[in-house]
């Protein structure tokens, strides 16, 4: 029985040096979010990032890591580097450009010891907007160990930007996209193929883009007895109500950030099975302020060369049976 430490991250605006080449859009887009924005403060910002996932997982780092705001593979990559360098591992990437109008993607970051990724299976899920938005990312893996198949999706959802529930409709297209490629999924490999969906969904665990959509729940029991809908299991339940949470606004915490599993992650026989209460809100001392997560900021705005991100990262543990 081997397990396996998984980890999201919200990187807050990884955005590569303001000399690397862009779009002529992607460039006006970000103009102001690049002024200062530097070969030395990217490379400030990595080694801070790098320095928080040193510390989880006993000190040895994520064996899976899925991060957004990542806004090319060229930053990806240097700071994939970075991270392997820091932990003496592995590893590999998943990504791909998106049409998203700040240019801020959806990744995977894994070791390449202990899983496979088939490059024919990974699949970028286009949310269907007036404007570009970024996609959903679906990768197909297999543990070395075991030889179990097992699939990851990415999310990073439209934002609140303009107001909660004016931006809703967006989160509610994006939910049912999700719901749609979920069941898919199950249709092409069975509802016994372990699923595990991860990302910044920008709604907390009980807003209707959550529930009612993406056909998330919080209990397990209806994921297991499900046929004609393959509900998700939210994991992320079990922190409400701590006054915790992965991202701080208005004075208050939300749990943006989640874990969910299919019941293919959940049946007793599951060969790679979710370790249900061990999922958690990454927190310490430095990458908090005053107890809210401390962002790393942009030098046009806000710049802290102590900081982190604006998310708390989340953590869970694969068993592999």
């Amino acid at each position: 029985m081997t397990n396996y430490y998984i980890t999201w991250w919200n990187l807050e605006n990884l955005f590569d040096s303001e000399k690397a080449p862009r779009t002529d859009k992607l460039g006006r887009v970000l103009k102001k979010e690049l002024e200062g924005w530097s070969d030395e403060i990217l490379e400030k910002k990595i080694n801070q990032l790098v320095k928080m996932l040193q510390t989880i997982n006993q000190l040895n780092g994520p064996d899976i890591l899925g991060v957004c705001e990542v806004e090319n593979e060229n930053v990806l990559k240097t700071f994939r580097n970075s991270l392997q360098q820091s932990l003496g591992r592995g590893y590999d990437i998943i990504h791909a450009d998106t049409q998203d109008e700040r240019g801020i993607d959806v990744a995977f970051i894994y070791d390449k010891d202990k899983f496979e990724a088939d490059p024919q299976n990974i699949f970028f899920h286009v949310i269907v907007k007036r404007y570009a938005t970024r996609d959903i990312v679906q990768a197909n893996f297999s543990s070395k160990i075991s030889n179990t198949d097992f699939v990851l999706v990415g999310n990073h959802w439209p934002s609140r930007s303009g107001g909660q529930l004016e931006s809703e409709p967006y989160r509610m297209m994006a939910g049912e996209t999700l719901a749609y490629f979920n069941q898919r999924i199950q249709d092409v490999h069975s509802q016994a193929i372990p699923i595990l969906v991860m990302g910044d969904f920008n709604d907390e665990p009980f807003n209707r883009s959550i529930t009612e959509y993406a056909k998330s729940t919080v209990s397990a029991d209806r994921v297991l007895k499900a046929r004609s809908v393959p509900w998700l299991y939210n994991l992320m339940w079990e922190t409400i109500g701590s006054r915790a949470g992965t991202f701080y606004y208005s004075d208050e915490f939300n749990v943006l950030d989640q874990f969910m599993v299919s019941r293919g992650m959940l049946i007793d026989n599951a060969k790679l099975k979710a370790q249900v209460g061990s999922t958690r809100i990454e927190v310490s001392p430095e990458t908090s302020k005053n107890g809210v997560p401390r962002k790393f900021g942009r030098p046009a705005e806000g710049l802290d060369q102590d900081g982190y991100s604006d998310h708390f990262p989340i953590s869970l543990m694969l068993v592999d049976r």
